[in-house]
């Protein structure tokens, strides 16, 4: 009886939150406009020909190609479909481009001027369905390693990746405040996730709340990170385009970027950290009935000293290994200390790495400190 109405309960809240989330998606997606620019399209298309064709090997770029082809295209999508172009391949490192080969299937820009007529370029090789295969590949892996728990991990994955691209994007373009609607968007989505993982229980319920507490302590050493080092997004990587787009019209609120993806960088670890300080701390309790509140937080502790190491490093890592080429182009400056140490590069990066890791840290506490008030109660 009590897990019939657990069940409920937790389709209930799913219902709740998918009700609210596409109330966020229709709001956020109203007077959209995107795509509605004709004079830029980006269409596939099959390479028929190729009609000319100077590409040499370029040893500066470590044997890449570099020069130019002529081709001869039929376009596969769009209201073009069906139609032959004779466009350009500017092949080279900076150009994104390979030499194209008979049969290969790339994108075009095609541009349409005033009078009505057309000229096309390629733009790139068309990867999409090498992309839908690494995606597959990434879900099979994760359902026959994780079984049903992997394919719930998977749902809770998509819902995530949905509502960041559909929803949140579209409210930084509708102008909305980048941190605080992070922040709710992430709690929401962590609640969740954690649902759509274990249904609704007192394990559940401490993950919850030891997520979106670190979250929030994240969010708040963000900013007083980026007070005390005299940064925001405006010295972060593609601010001036961002900058450009403002001004052209989209109202997007740029200054508070770096906290914001502090908070959604943050969640998948500090979920992690407290769902396995939870599930821990809950079998800790099944074990042995009669631990107290007190007990239960020295176990949780120390369960959770030897996961903060770990965890930390793990989290910093990925962000610096995301800014490697960055982070090597700097390195063959041949800065000086002090250039380099107050350079905007190492404020952003230090308050987007430290404050997350913070949120994983703090999680730690609080998620132990939760379990032992619930599982500690007597009944």
């Amino acid at each position: 009886m009590l897990k019939q109405k657990r069940t409920w309960l937790s389709l209930a809240i799913l219902l709740v939150l998918l009700a609210f989330f596409l109330g966020l998606f229709f709001y956020a997606h109203e007077d959209d406009t995107t795509g509605a620019d004709a004079a830029s399209l980006y269409e596939t298309a099959t390479v028929k020909q190729i009609l000319t064709d100077n590409c040499q090997v370029d040893e500066a770029a470590e044997n890449a190609y570099r020069g130019e082809q002529k081709l001869l295209v039929e376009v596969t999508s769009g209201k073009y479909s069906g139609q032959t172009f004779l466009v350009d391949n500017a092949v080279g490192i900076l150009t994104d481009q390979a030499p194209a080969e008979v049969g290969q299937e790339v994108v075009l820009h095609i541009s349409v001027y005033s009078d009505g007529s057309t000229a096309a370029t390629v733009h790139t090789p068309d990867r999409e369905w090498m992309v839908y295969l690494v995606l597959a590949l990434f879900v099979l892996i994760t359902v026959l390693v994780g079984g049903k728990t992997g394919a719930k991990s998977i749902l809770g994955l998509i819902l995530t990746v949905t509502v960041l691209i559909c929803i949140y994007l579209p409210l930084l373009a509708k102008g909305w405040e980048p941190i605080l609607t992070a922040f709710l968007l992430c709690s929401l989505v962590c609640v969740a996730c954690f649902v759509i993982l274990g249904g609704c229980s007192k394990k559940i319920l401490c993950a919850c709340i030891g997520t979106i507490a670190g979250m929030a302590l994240a969010m708040l050493f963000g900013l007083l990170a980026q007070k005390l080092l005299s940064v925001d997004a405006y010295q972060a990587e593609y601010a001036d385009a961002l900058y450009n787009e403002r001004l052209t019209g989209t109202p997007f609120k740029i200054r508070g970027l770096v906290v914001a993806g502090v908070i959604i960088s943050s969640l998948g670890a500090v979920m992690d950290v407290a769902m396995s300080i939870s599930s821990a701390m809950r079998e800790l309790k099944t074990v042995d009935p009669g631990l107290g509140a007190k007990s239960l937080w020295r176990s949780g502790m120390n369960i959770g000293r030897d996961m903060v190491g770990t965890m930390t490093n793990t989290l910093i890592l990925a962000i610096l290994g995301s800014s490697l080429m960055l982070i090597l182009y700097i390195y063959s400056m041949n800065l000086s200390w002090h250039q380099f140490i107050s350079s905007s590069f190492v404020a952003v990066e230090l308050v987007s790495s430290v404050a997350s890791a913070i949120g994983v840290i703090l999680a730690v506490p609080l998620t132990t400190l939760t379990c032992s008030l619930i599982y500690g109660m007597r009944k």
